[in-house]
């Protein structure tokens, strides 16, 4: 599958990471990373198991605090805004989780309301239908709209987990793992859908992913996260032209086993 052309604006960041470590305890993840997201722009960040993949994006979406460095989303510093200030922009953020996170007891509708509900007290009961039917048809699966999460795939229910985060509209979204546990087919559908909800809905977003077809396919850039610190960026075919023996078998285990 090749890539949709994105209209991407390079000289203005959505999100911008600088300077920025985490540790645990005794063990380093983040080391002083700098990274930029840009208008519009799918970015990958690879990376092993444990990395610090999964910090970034919490890190980025203040559920996590840096030990250093600075981290401003749509031009707010995330550390030194208010909890209420906080909140307001995480509406602004989608996060899209590995497991999707559906309530399990309630409808695929019920799941889709529940972020409106919750976030815009004076919505109407129309204009949630409204968004409703609009955001599973996006994502082709209005026929699911009264079935259970339980009743649903592992592709449908990420479909669904995106569609709950794209019901707010957010300017920025977050996926962690995405085709993780899905197969071939699923993962490739799974792939379209992040370029269309990058072209429908004109995101930004940070792909985190060990999944080098994901990467290929959805990437504008790449970021491989190694020891701790970007070591490389570019498009795809600059990642990985490489002989970095941290990089190399990386790429032959996706691409030649």
């Amino acid at each position: 599958m090749e890539k949709p052309k994105a209209h991407i604006d390079y000289n203005n960041p959505v999100i911008s990471i600088r300077g920025v470590a985490k540790a645990f305890e005794d063990f380093a993840v983040l080391r002083g990373i700098d990274l930029d997201l840009f208008q519009g722009e799918n970015l990958v960040v690879l990376g092993r198991s444990g990395t610090g993949k999964s910090v970034l994006i919490k890190l980025v979406s203040g559920l996590l605090k840096p030990d250093k460095g600075t981290i401003k989303v749509l031009g707010q510093e995330v550390t030194e805004i208010s909890e209420k200030e906080l909140q307001e922009l995480r509406i602004r953020i989608g996060f899209s989780f590995q497991n999707s996170a559906l309530y399990d007891s309630m409808t695929v509708r019920k799941n889709l309301e529940f972020p409106l509900v919750r976030n815009r007290k004076s919505i109407t009961r129309k204009e949630i239908d409204k968004a409703v039917e609009e955001v599973l048809d996006s994502v082709g699966l209005s026929q699911t709209i009264n079935q259970m999460p339980a009743e649903l795939s592992g592709g449908q229910r990420k479909r669904i987990g995106i569609a709950r985060t794209l019901i707010l509209n957010p300017e920025i979204m977050l996926y962690d793992e995405p085709t993780a546990g899905l197969d071939p087919i699923t993962c490739t559908e799974i792939n379209e859908l992040i370029n269309q909800v990058q072209q429908q809905y004109h995101t930004s977003s940070i792909i985190i992913t060990h999944d080098l077809t994901c990467a290929k396919e959805t990437g504008d850039r790449i970021a491989m996260l190694l020891d701790g610190q970007f070591q490389r960026v570019g498009t795809f075919n600059e990642v990985f032209d490489t002989n970095d023996e941290r990089v190399k078998p990386f790429f032959d285990y996706n691409f030649i086993q």
